[in-house]
């Protein structure tokens, strides 16, 4: 049975969640719930009643869906994947997401890489019924994926080979995180919290201008029990983990993170990859990155970045952290 595993970091704080008020205090929040994306989108506002500016960020959310998103009919990933061997136009931002994706594929020594969409269909972790494919399948879909059949001329964009999907899954809620809070920012709210699915964004601090306590949750828990805390304010917190999504045959552990040199999931004794980062679409590149790279070289490679720290859970329950991380400082906490 697949376990679809949406909420993965949770807020250890108490929001009043409703759609809207009346005489609503600087300390006390708006907040509304929608589904973009395949998954949950919630998003809490501090110091304003009116709850117009959630809905702006949905509408964000409802236009860069019919942007981005590879199974939208006339999205622009769409038009790229149905054109192979054409230049396609895009817009700004989908050019600047595809240009992410690339960096991160590059950087990852295609670990990670944004034409995976024909092997991610083949496992069909959405399905209801999951399976194992062919091995043969695999191989076959494995001689699509690779980042250097995408073109990229100035905002113009095309895939040369027949059987490569286009699939911005993989950073898409990072990227448009960080537009949802860019236009909150312009609109002066200086305070809330934008969850897409897990992927936790901070506007600024609390009200009193305290941090957020931002659990990150022990893999495969089923009562919300934490491996660690972060007190933290104005940054992102994205999660990977081999617990979101996966499927049991024959009494094997099957998860959606994909190895691009052997077509099946990674297994590297990780159960989950945090990524402490200003930018979300940081965020998420690097999580998955790291995951797919394993503690040693995914640490090695966080610590030879600026201002972005990791948390590594293995299957042991053991957790590792970057070294701008401690206990000292009050930032992080572990939960023993």
């Amino acid at each position: 049975m697949l376990k679809k595993k949406f909420l993965f970091i949770q807020i250890i704080l108490f929001i009043i969640t409703f759609s809207g008020c009346s005489n609503i205090s600087n300390n006390e929040a708006v907040s509304k719930t929608d589904f973009y994306f395949d998954t949950v989108v919630t998003i809490t506002l501090y110091g304003s009643e009116n709850s117009k500016y959630i809905d702006e960020c949905f509408e964000i959310c409802k236009n860069y869906e019919n942007m981005l998103s590879r199974t939208v009919k006339d999205s622009e990933i769409s038009q790229i994947n149905n054109n192979i061997g054409s230049f396609v136009e895009v817009s700004d931002d989908t050019l600047e997401l595809i240009n992410k994706g690339i960096y991160y594929s590059e950087l990852s020594g295609g670990k990670f890489d944004i034409t995976i969409g024909g092997l991610s269909s083949l496992w069909n972790f959405n399905s209801e019924n999951p399976r194992v494919p062919a091995k043969a399948d695999i191989n076959n879909a494995l001689q699509s994926v690779g980042y250097k059949k995408l073109q990229v001329d100035n905002n113009n964009v095309m895939l040369n080979n027949e059987e490569t999907i286009l699939d911005l899954g993989g950073i898409a809620k990072g990227f448009i995180a960080d537009k949802l809070k860019e236009y909150l920012l312009s609109e002066k709210i200086d305070s809330g919290i934008i969850d897409l699915g897990g992927n936790i964004l901070l506007v600024g601090s609390k009200p009193d201008g305290s941090d957020y306590k931002i659990g990150i949750k022990k893999p495969f828990s089923d009562t919300g029990e934490n491996s660690a805390i972060m007190n933290v304010h104005d940054k992102s917190i994205v999660s990977s983990g081999n617990y979101e999504r996966y499927f049991y045959e024959d009494g094997k552990l099957y998860h959606h993170i994909l190895d691009t040199d052997t077509g099946y999931p990674v297994d590297n004794n990780l159960y989950s990859v945090s990524i402490i980062s200003d930018s979300s679409v940081d965020g998420d590149g690097l999580s998955t990155t790291c995951f797919l790279l394993g503690i040693d070289k995914g640490m090695e490679l966080i610590e030879s970045l600026d201002n972005i720290e990791a948390v590594f859970i293995d299957s042991d329950y053991k957790v590792y952290y970057s070294s701008g991380l401690n206990e000292d400082n009050g930032i992080f906490t572990l939960v023993r």
